[in-house]
């Protein structure tokens, strides 16, 4: 099976640094993420490690950009050994203030297009013999937090999703985990949909959180690291 590695959300943050720290180690890639100059400039340099790079500019808070957005990626590199559901949003808002509209975009990137991506690569990744996919999920999925509702929900979410993958597809082959991850120092934060104000310095860095996301790719496939967690040596913020 080919070092693929399929990374969402990978113009800037954790999605950025892992394609990067991915390239450094050998792995061909293939890239999703909103159409920019971001994106490409990520791709030049993992390129300069002289590896395979495909891109695509996908939306993925348009449910009908993802299939046609993925499958031009698995047409340009083939079908990926491993598959990296990084991109997510964050949105910082009481229940009671939250609306519809915001929920349902949320919850779209958040929960729902890495169903549509997981559920259009199944096949595929069944006829190779398996592969593992890495949901990234976060400690606010377990820990409340006022005005995260919405957010811990869709985490949540991911986080029951992710197990029940595992559950139905291992007998394929295929290994489904979730790295739940405590405050990470990204373009998260600057977002416009977040209003926090926490210490970044404290967070983790993408690099840290790039460099776990190798060491699970190059586990071997009789291991399954169901849930693992990365938290701030400072604890919860």
């Amino acid at each position: 099976m080919q070092k693929i590695a399929l990374i969402t959300g990978a113009s800037r943050g954790i999605g950025a640094a892992t394609a990067k720290r991915f390239a450094k180690a050998g792995w061909n890639l293939e890239l999703l993420a909103r159409p920019s100059a971001e994106l490409e400039a990520v791709a030049i340099d993992c390129r300069s490690a002289s590896v395979d790079v495909s891109t695509a500019g996908v939306n993925l808070a348009d449910p009908t950009q993802v299939s046609s957005g993925l499958q031009q990626l698995i047409d340009a590199a083939g079908v990926p050994s491993v598959v990296i559901n990084n991109a997510g949003a964050g949105l910082t808002s009481p229940l009671a203030a939250t609306s519809l509209e915001q929920w349902q975009w949320l919850f779209q990137l958040n929960l729902t297009s890495v169903f549509q991506i997981c559920s259009a690569l199944l096949p595929a990744l069944r006829s190779q013999g398996g592969g593992l996919i890495v949901n990234i999920s976060s400690h606010a999925a377990n820990k409340t937090f006022a005005g995260w509702g919405a957010y811990s929900a869709s985490k949540a979410a991911l986080a029951a999703f992710s197990r029940c993958l595992a559950e139905e597809e291992g007998i394929h082959g295929i290994r489904v985990s979730t790295l739940t991850l405590g405050s990470v120092n990204t373009p998260l934060w600057d977002s416009p949909t977040v209003q926090a104000n926490f210490d970044r310095g404290a967070m983790l860095t993408s690099e840290l959180v790039a460099e776990t996301l190798l060491q699970m790719a190059q586990t071997p496939p009789q291991l399954l690291l169901e849930d693992l967690t990365l938290m701030p040596a400072t604890g919860a913020f």
